[in-house]
């Protein structure tokens, strides 16, 4: 496993922006699976965005068009940009990893501690 740790999160007014950092520490980055989850209070852990080691990308649709998922596997490192932000994006952010798509997600792949996302007049 790798151990992942978020920074960047904040306090944004609704329309602004933010980027998400996730710095991963260990060898072979390059060959996870990688994500970001978000948990509002109250509410279950939900996908937010997912990118494979060749670049894919997947997202939810109430983020569409509004974040963008990206890696950079020279500095172990994946990003989530996130723009037009809504209060409803509200959460704590968490990054995730593994070498399997199917294990991602779940408790058996790595998870970093999260990272408060406030979006708010």
């Amino acid at each position: 496993q790798v151990q992942l740790v978020e920074s960047g999160g904040g306090l944004v007014q609704p329309g602004g922006s933010l980027r998400l950092s996730c710095a991963a520490s260990g060898s072979i980055f390059g060959m996870h699976y990688m994500g970001w989850y978000r948990q509002a209070p109250g509410k279950q852990r939900e996908l937010v965005a997912t990118i494979t080691s060749g670049g894919n990308t997947n997202y939810a649709d109430s983020v569409k068009g509004r974040f963008t998922i990206s890696r950079d596997n020279a500095k172990n490192t994946v990003y989530l940009q996130l723009n037009s932000l809504k209060p409803e994006d509200t959460a704590v952010y968490y990054c995730n990893a593994d070498l399997y798509a199917y294990r991602l997600g779940t408790d058996a792949s790595s998870w970093g501690q999260g990272t408060q996302v406030t979006v708010s007049s």
